[in-house]
């Protein structure tokens, strides 16, 4: 089978590496791509957002499925111009991405669906934000309503910071804060059948004890030796399932990637949010464990067959995956920063390196491209084990400015 990986990150080079190990599988296209997934795939120079470019593309490879990665082009509706050619994807239409795309859109569905959530209020001029936060009290939680690539929330203690965010979002959701910890619950779904996959935790701020503004993700590790018995079947019957079957009600079925974002709580499991595709960093810790093979899943999602397809299982023992930033992430990235030590740190025993935010120099040096640079993955026996290698993997790389958080999973 012809694959299409659409995206340019990470998450992507995860997807393609799996899906290029798969025997059925003949050829690993990826648009645009990046340095690393050209190692499994052939790259084209296609703009991932531009719905008919990729449609087109997906034509003329004649593919057998398109896996959209990133929520840009499905909150733009990609995924709609590819099914128009009647070429299988996985991925929701542009309607059922809003789950991610609105925040105010996620909460209306939820309600609907019993799903428990925050207390939440949509506010879209100051007076309104202010009361919001007065009602739900501190520390308040702001969020854009939009896409703003996992760095449109705060968290904090100051009412003056939380209405200085608001202000500078069209429109923000302000919610009560949730107690606990946060576990990430990912689920593949072809808008009946919802398989979850196993419990993953990312680390968000860019600072080790959670410190520092919030990033896309600094690190993951799975599976969570200290989650409660019986979550992820709590979390199938109360949140997925639902929410599944409310989006088939509403005439707009999801068939993809369900990521639900979960806050343990003192008064039980609430969902954070919803996001519509893989996440990224823990998409790379949790392919590391799958066994089994990758496109029976996502294709049986895109085709609504995913009931006649076994569900996912799991490698014994944990995956660790730290992220490598460039200079000034979040606030900004540095690019042409030269890369090396990768394969040193591929030499690790169970480690390899997913390429996020890369690109090749003038004279063929691997450079910085990007924010989040690489995710050194790694599997082993316990987290323990899987985080000592991965940070053996990490001290070999080297580029100017990097930046990485030394507590992914510490303690575990």
């Amino acid at each position: 089978m012809k694959i299409l990986v659409i995206g340019p990150g990470g998450r992507e080079h995860a997807l393609a590496r799996a899906l290029a190990c798969d025997p059925t599988v003949t050829e690993v296209h990826c648009a645009p791509g990046n340095p690393g997934i050209a190692a499994v795939a052939t790259l084209h120079d296609v703009d991932p957002i531009d719905g008919e470019a990729v449609a087109a593309l997906a034509d003329a490879l004649g593919v057998d499925l398109v896996v959209v990665g990133p929520e840009g082009p499905l909150v733009a509706g990609v995924a709609d111009a590819v099914t128009t050619r009647g070429i299988p994807v996985f991925g929701p239409s542009g309607a059922a991405a809003r789950l991610e795309g609105s925040k105010a859109f996620a909460k209306e569905v939820m309600a609907a669906a019993g799903v428990p959530t925050a207390a939440a209020r949509v506010c879209t001029t100051p007076e309104e934000a202010a009361a919001a936060l007065d009602e739900l009290g501190s520390p308040y939680v702001v969020k854009d309503d939009g896409l703003a690539a996992g760095k449109g929330v705060i968290v904090t203690e100051s009412r003056d910071e939380a209405l200085a965010h608001a202000a500078g979002c069209e429109r923000v959701v302000i919610e009560e804060f949730l107690d606990g910890p946060e576990v990430s619950l990912f689920a593949i779904t072809d808008g009946r059948t919802v398989y979850p996959m196993q419990p993953a935790q990312d680390f968000k701020r860019i600072g080790n004890g959670d410190q520092g503004p919030n990033t896309g993700g600094m690190g993951a590790y799975t599976p969570l030796p200290w989650a409660p018995e019986g979550l992820v079947d709590e979390v199938l019957r109360d949140v997925l399932q639902p929410t599944v079957d409310e989006m088939a009600r509403r005439g707009t079925p999801f068939a993809g990637l369900l990521y639900a974002g979960l806050a343990l709580t003192s008064r039980g499991t609430r969902v954070v949010e919803f996001n519509a595709r893989f996440g990224d960093p823990e998409t790379q810790p949790l392919l590391a464990l799958l066994d089994a093979p990758l496109l029976p899943l996502l294709l049986g999602a895109a085709t609504g067959t995913l009931a006649d397809v076994a569900p996912p299982v799991w490698k014994p023992g944990a995956a660790v995956g730290v992220v490598m930033a460039s200079a000034g992430y979040p606030a900004s990235s540095s690019s042409g920063d030269v890369i090396t030590g990768v394969d040193a740190a591929e030499a690790v025993p169970g480690v390899h390196v997913i390429q996020a935010g890369t690109a090749l120099s003038a004279s063929g040096d691997l450079v910085t491209a990007g924010g989040r640079v690489l995710a050194v993955v790694a599997t082993g026996g316990s987290v323990a084990q899987a985080r000592a290698a991965a940070y053996d993997g990490v001290a070999a790389i080297s580029f100017a400015g990097a930046q990485h958080r030394t507590d992914i999973a510490a303690g575990i």
